[in-house]
C-alpha cells in the first residue's frame, strides 16, 4: 500500500528522524522545509502509493514527488515530509512503514513536529512522549510534558506504535490557531528541537523563509485539492474502462 524508496542505498545508522507531515497549523512542513533548506539537506528519496493523490510537485522547474526524503550527513538528520495531508485511511500504515524503515537503518530516535489548537496561543514549547530520559531531558531545557490531551494523525500512531519497535520517539508541540499559518509556529518548534537535541539550527531569516515556505504550501495544498477533484471528476466522466 505505501512504500518507501531511497535513491540509493543510504547509511543512516544513528541518524535522528524528523517527520514533517501537516497536521494543525501546518508547522510540520514549514519547520520541515525551513530545516532542509538552512541545512542543505539532500533530496535522497520517496514515499509512494497508490492512493496519493496522482500529483508531482515543482520546485525550482523541477518536477518532485510531492512527498520526499532528505538527509543532512553533517548532522545526521533524515526527514520525511509531505506536501499533501496524509489520507486518514493511510495514516497507520504509513507510521508502520517509517517505524520499519527506522528499524531497518538503525535510525537513534524519530521527532514529529506539530501543531496543538489552542483558544489562546502561547510561546509554551510542550513534548509528549513515552521515554522518561527524553521527559526528564525536555524538562530540563524548559520544555514542557504534556500531562492531558489529545494528539492526532501520523504523528500520533508514531509515538504510540514506537514503543513497539523500541525506537525512542517524541512530539515537539506548539499551540496553534488551526485556521491559520504562522511563521511564528515554526520558529519555536524548531526552537524546541534546538533545545533538544542542540542542532543550532540558525533562525534568524526563518520570519522570511518560512512566510515565503507559507506561501509555496498554502499553493500546493490549494492545488493538490483542485488537482485530485479534476482527476476524481475526469475518471467518473469517462465511465467504466474499456478493459473492465
Amino acid at each position: 500500500m505505501i512504500e518507501i524508496k531511497l535513491f540509493k542505498e543510504q547509511a543512516l545508522k544513528g541518524y535522528t528522524l524528523i517527520e514533517g507531515f501537516p497536521g494543525a497549523g501546518l508547522v510540520g512542513p514549514m519547520a520541515s522545509s525551513y530545516i532542509i533548506e538552512k541545512l542543505g539537506m539532500e533530496y535522497i528519496g520517496k514515499i509512494e502509493s497508490e492512493q496519493f493523490p496522482p500529483i508531482a510537485a515543482i520546485h525550482n522547474s523541477k518536477p518532485m514527488s510531492p512527498a520526499r526524503i532528505y538527509k543532512s550527513e553533517k548532522t545526521k538528520l533524515i526527514i520525511f515530509l509531505s506536501e499533501f495531508t496524509i489520507p486518514s485511511q493511510l495514516v497507520n500504515p504509513l507510521a508502520d512503514e517509517v517505524l520499519a524503515f527506522a528499524r531497518k537503518y538503525g535510525i537513534a530516535k524519530i521527532i514529529s513536529v506539530g501543531g496543538m489548537p489552542a483558544q489562546k496561543l502561547s510561546d509554551t514549547v510542550y513534548v509528549a512522549s513515552s521515554n522518561p530520559d527524553i521527559l526528564k531531558k525536555a524538562q530540563a531545557k524548559g520544555i514542557k510534558p504534556i500531562t492531558e490531551g489529545v494528539v492526532a494523525g501520523v504523528s500520533a500512531s508514531l509515538i504510540v506504535k514506537s514503543q513497539e519497535y523500541n525506537i525512542p520517539s517524541l512530539e515537539i508541540l506548539v499551540e496553534v490557531n488551526p485556521s491559520i499559518m504562522d511563521p511564528r509556529y515554526a520558529e519555536l518548534a524548531i526552537t524546541g528541537v534546538n533545545k533538544l537535541f542542540d542542532t543550532n539550527i540558525d533562525l534568524s531569516e526563518l520570519d522570511k523563509e518560512a512566510k515565503e515556505v507559507e506561501a509555496k504550501i498554502r499553493d500546493i495544498l490549494k492545488k493538490v485539492k483542485t488537482s485530485h477533484q479534476n482527476y476524481t471528476n475526469a475518471e467518473e466522466s469517462a465511465g467504466p474502462s474499456m478493459y473492465a
